[in-house]
């Protein structure tokens, strides 16, 4: 080898070396945002989910004695609802509550900041959305008893 060629080893290391970190470090804070984001998306979900399956078993008894009707009690519900959503997920914020008859729609909403400043907005809004339904007992036992009823 020449004098010139041994003088040129090793630059394509120094080269890696400063450009892979460059090209990396986005995608690595690009990767974190987008975890944190589905992460607290998840979160919110699971919570409202919860929220309302938790805020559609408050029956309304005095319609139930009255008519024999399964319905929601509104208050009771949203009570809830809103109690359980303050342990589970605190800054979340319940833009709609409707309730017809026994079918529950719970939507939240919640505003997260991202850990790195890649995306344009670090504050992001999130929103969820669950129904639930208050459903009567059950209309005959399961068939999947341990045992059969008859043995002979």
């Amino acid at each position: 080898m020449t004098a010139s060629g041994r003088s040129q080893r090793g630059q394509v290391l120094v080269f890696i070396a400063v450009v892979l970190p460059l090209a990396l470090l986005p995608l690595a804070a690009y990767a974190i945002d987008v975890a944190a984001l589905a992460t607290a998306s998840s979160r919110l979900q699971a919570a409202t989910a919860e929220a309302a399956m938790l805020a559609a078993q408050q029956i309304d008894f005095a319609a139930f004695r009255s008519g024999g009707a399964l319905t929601i009690e509104e208050r009771a519900a949203r009570r809830s609802a809103v109690e359980l959503l303050s342990t589970e997920a605190p800054a979340a914020v319940i833009g709609a509550f409707t309730i017809d008859g026994s079918h529950l729609v719970l939507e939240t909403s919640d505003a997260i900041v991202l850990p790195f400043d890649f995306l344009p907005d670090r504050s992001i809004l999130i929103r969820a959305r669950a129904e639930a339904r208050l459903a009567d007992g059950y209309d005959r036992p399961s068939s999947r008893l341990p045992l059969p009823t008859n043995t002979f």
